[in-house]
């Protein structure tokens, strides 16, 4: 078999996994932070006010157009240069901003598709019963356009768990630090690379057979529903 060392295999693996709790940890951090600020991405659509608008897309095609892991340079180690404003983060914190903002744009995506796909006769029961802006969203307007999205926002976090590495290029010390860490040390790279390989593999596969099953679920469930709108009309 080569170079291949059934031994040095054997011994890399526990090392290696000593970062996979960093990679996961990252990874549950980046994603609920671009949840979270992908609304917001959503919310400037809304904006009534052109220019305003038409800037915040443009910064939104921006992050998008450009690369993570220059995001994760500049907030790492260009914004700490950065006069009045600038400021230092740990290694985790700068993964957090740079992998959860550029994601945060894609999911914001997401969402306006979802509620894109809201029956306009629901827009028009809200004004007609006079909601509230709150209680028309949290009522009526997201409760219907999140699920048909699931799926998709799943694939997302599957991406993401595979972005994480890039994280490592800032300190972050997951399991491909921990993998390259070992390789300088020993000069055995093969071994522990194969490792993050099964590791990805063991933790991505499962989860994408189970989006794809959301996504069939889901599929079946509103597919039922179109014919019962059509008839109706």
């Amino acid at each position: 078999m080569g170079n291949w060392s059934w031994d040095v295999f054997l011994e890399a693996f526990p090392v290696v996994l000593e970062g996979l709790a960093i990679t996961v940890a990252l990874t549950i951090a980046c994603y609920l932070f671009a949840l979270i600020f992908g609304f917001f991405w959503t919310l400037t659509r809304q904006i009534p006010i052109r220019p305003i608008r038409w800037v915040l897309f443009w910064i939104m095609e921006f992050i998008r157009s450009t690369p993570p892991l220059v995001q994760l340079f500049f907030i790492y180690y260009a914004w700490p240069m950065v006069p009045v404003v600038g400021v230092t983060l740990d290694p985790f914190t700068s993964a957090v901003l740079g992998l959860g903002i550029h994601y945060s744009t894609y999911i914001g995506e997401v969402y306006r598709t979802g509620i894109e796909g809201v029956d306009k006769g629901q827009w028009e029961a809200s004004r007609a019963l006079n909601f509230s802006t709150r209680r028309k969203w949290t009522k009526i307007i997201l409760p219907q356009a999140i699920p048909p999205t699931i799926p998709m926002l799943g694939n997302y976090l599957i991406i993401m768990f595979k972005e994480v590495p890039l994280a490592s290029t800032v300190g972050v010390v997951g399991i491909l630090a921990m993998a390259n860490n070992y390789g300088a040390q020993h000069w055995k790279y093969l071994e522990p690379l194969t490792i993050v390989a099964i590791l990805f593999l063991v933790l991505s596969y499962p989860s994408a057979i189970l989006i794809n099953k959301l996504e069939r679920k889901f599929n079946r469930r509103f597919d039922k529903k179109a014919p019962t709108g059509s008839k109706a009309n």
